[in-house]
């Protein structure tokens, strides 16, 4: 059963959240995290990518860059800028994205449910990720970004969330992307005896997002084992700071795809490849998302498509029954001969944030096709890791995003 704990979190202080919060490191590349850094000096983006701070002629993997990020996070704590809870607390995190909310738990996970598999995941990580963020988080002694998790719906977690929501919220800001959050500290011992037996009855938690700092937290905490052979198991280095949402609040958009080109063929000989696959509708007279499972909207030649999978190529497997899979397995692989989307430099992968406007726009500059995909259910997420199966990459795509910098887990005092 699952050991979700309390924790004393490392925090900005109640000025400075709405400026130290950041989004993940991973979604900036160097000369954007950069900027953030440049435009905002308190954004947290400064000790989860320290090179920002560095001169570009310093390796990102450099070790004075994670020396930089242990500095910067440590002084910040000495300075105020963030303060340290005293006693072991939950916390309730709220987003609110166009009118719609959901609503998580912040606190600690074990890596020992990380690898019996009561926290399942649904991809491969690859070495290199995880290296960075193990030295990252060693380096700094802490773990600084959540690990998203998923749950199935609890009603008696639901009704302690509910009422510690109707008390004063710890921080309420709107980011830069206009997206709300909310904080609510839980630290009555009844709630917080509450939360932890409740999910001490869940049997299954999935990542939603961030496997590769999930992987990581568990090496570094397996790192601290070896070297404190005497530990009791209650030290903080056998938990990973973690954010958990209840299934049935959780948004999953489309993630679809972009291809370089038609492998040979011409606009009209590729149409004619998917219509003999797929049932197609069309042209469209504007630009349109799917309206179900099962089906995909294609941009060709400055046009859309919708297509329809047949019934005779649906499958009941977990992973080969998703949109996705179908589309490689049916068009990409045997048609353009992209046989592994994970390492094929002509197909690549556009979050549904971006809109379909985005996928008109790279095939105007780049690509010769694009496929907008109906969105992977949260329901599908869990089957394929009930399955202990594995999605195909960029199958999902969260929103909004959790924000780095407002709960920080210390390893070691």
């Amino acid at each position: 059963m699952a050991i979700i704990k309390p924790f004393c979190a490392i925090r900005p202080n109640r000025e400075k959240a709405g400026q130290i919060a950041a989004l993940p490191y991973d979604v900036y590349n160097r000369e954007e995290a950069k900027e953030v850094v440049s435009r905002n000096p308190e954004s947290f983006l400064k000790i989860d990518r320290a090179e920002t701070q560095l001169g570009d002629e310093v390796d990102l993997y450099a070790p004075q860059v994670y020396q930089k990020a242990h500095d910067t996070l440590w002084e910040m704590v000495e300075d105020g800028s963030f303060v340290k809870e005293t006693q072991e607390c939950y916390y309730i995190y709220e987003l609110t994205m166009d009118g719609r909310t959901q609503t998580g738990i912040a606190a600690c996970a074990s890596i020992d449910d990380y690898e019996n598999g009561v926290i399942k995941k649904h991809e491969n990580t690859r070495a290199e990720k995880e290296a960075d963020r193990i030295r990252h988080v060693d380096a700094c002694n802490a773990q600084t970004g959540p690990i998203f998790l998923a749950y199935r719906s609890n009603p008696k977690i639901n009704q302690v969330v509910a009422q510690v929501k109707e008390g004063r919220a710890l921080y309420d800001f709107v980011s830069e992307d206009g997206i709300r959050h909310k904080v609510w500290v839980v630290s009555d011992v009844a709630q917080i005896a509450l939360i932890q037996e409740t999910f001490a009855g869940i049997g299954e938690i999935y990542i939603a997002d961030g496997h590769h700092r999930a992987a990581s937290a568990v090496k570094v905490g397996r790192m601290r084992r070896e070297a404190h052979p005497g530990y009791t198991g209650e030290e903080e280095f056998h938990f990973f700071l973690s954010a958990l949402f209840p299934d049935d609040q959780l948004m999953i958009m489309d993630y679809n795809r972009v291809v370089k080109d038609l492998n040979g063929l011409t606009a009209e000989g590729f149409l004619t490849e998917v219509s003999r696959i797929f049932d197609v509708e069309g042209p469209l007279l504007e630009a349109a998302k799917p309206e179900k499972k099962g089906s995909f909207t294609m941009f060709l030649e400055g046009n859309w498509y919708r297509c329809t999978i047949r019934p005779e190529d649906v499958s009941d497997d977990p992973v080969e029954g998703l949109d996705v899979s179908a589309l490689q397995r049916k068009l990409f692989a045997p048609v353009l001969q992209i046989l592994d989307p994970k390492t094929d430099k002509r197909i690549d992968f556009v979050g549904g944030i971006r809109g379909l406007a985005e996928l008109e726009r790279r095939c105007r500059t780049d690509c010769a096709a694009a496929f907008a995909m109906y969105p992977t259910s949260i329901q599908e997420l869990f089957a394929v890791a009930d399955a202990g199966m594995l999605m195909p990459p960029k199958s999902t795509w969260f929103e909004p995003k959790l924000r780095s910098g407002l709960f920080i887990h210390a390893l070691e005092e």
